[in-house]
């Protein structure tokens, strides 16, 4: 399913500062000893769930840094678990795991509110690399409301309303609407935002912000007036306040 690479014997131990804490969610024993072992390794506080009901119980009573979820399990899935994660307002990262290789179950698995995706086999070292890009995107600021005009986000709720009418988004249109409104007015280019927005996600590309802000206009601009989402032309995008 995976392996170490080639130095596995060098730096097994990686210094990430703070240990960030981890649900791995994994019905196959011997790949759950394994995975806790080496995540442990790498200083990470690891609790293991063997069932998505398993998972769902433990996350009533605790709350992780880091959900790392295989897609195929035993009852309720991977899948189903990060959704009600996301529904319950849940803003941990998510990771994740599955033998799904093609692109639309990729874009099922992000749109479900996974932050990233490791198709196995998979090398444990990309694994280690793939948790320290995440935890190094800025968070959430949880219990913050942003509000700019009657545009108002609220992180510990994960709701957008417009006009004091609720916006459903879905999890990446959310990330990348509360990162331009906590920068409002501030243009970023195409690459800064993917580095705070998909920082992990090698298969996006500028074209993704294209069309993500062209989803975010859809949903929230008012018809007949300029949109609020505005594009510097060869530099980046911004949320104009003035045209909230």
């Amino acid at each position: 399913m995976f392996s170490l690479g080639t130095n596995a014997g060098i730096g097994l131990t990686i210094d990430t500062g703070k240990s960030a804490s981890i649900l791995l969610v994994e019905d196959d024993v011997d790949i759950a000893l394994v995975m806790e072992s080496w995540l442990r390794s790498q200083r990470y506080s690891v609790k293991v769930a063997k069932s998505g009901e398993e998972a769902l119980q433990i996350l009533q009573d605790s709350r992780f840094d880091i959900l790392i979820l295989d897609w195929m399990l035993p009852g309720l899935s991977g899948l189903q678990v990060c959704q009600h994660a996301r529904r319950e307002g849940d803003n941990c990262l998510i990771i994740m795991l599955t033998n799904k290789a093609h692109v639309a179950e990729k874009e099922i698995a992000l749109d479900a509110g996974a932050d990233d995706y490791l198709t196995k086999p998979f090398n444990l070292r990309e694994l280690s690399a793939r948790l320290r890009a995440l935890l190094r995107r800025p968070k959430l600021f949880r219990g913050f409301t942003y509000q700019i005009k009657d545009l108002i986000l609220d992180c510990s709720k994960f709701t957008v309303q417009k006009g004091g009418v609720d916006v459903p988004l879905l999890p990446r249109e959310f990330a990348l609407l509360e990162f331009l409104m906590r920068n409002a007015d501030v243009v970023f280019s195409p690459e800064e935002i993917l580095n705070n927005v998909w920082a992990s996600e090698a298969q996006a590309s500028p074209d993704t912000i294209r069309t993500y802000i062209k989803k975010l206009r859809r949903k929230l601009d008012t018809p007949g007036r300029l949109s609020m989402f505005r594009t510097v032309h060869s530099v980046g995008y911004c949320l104009d306040s003035d045209n909230v």
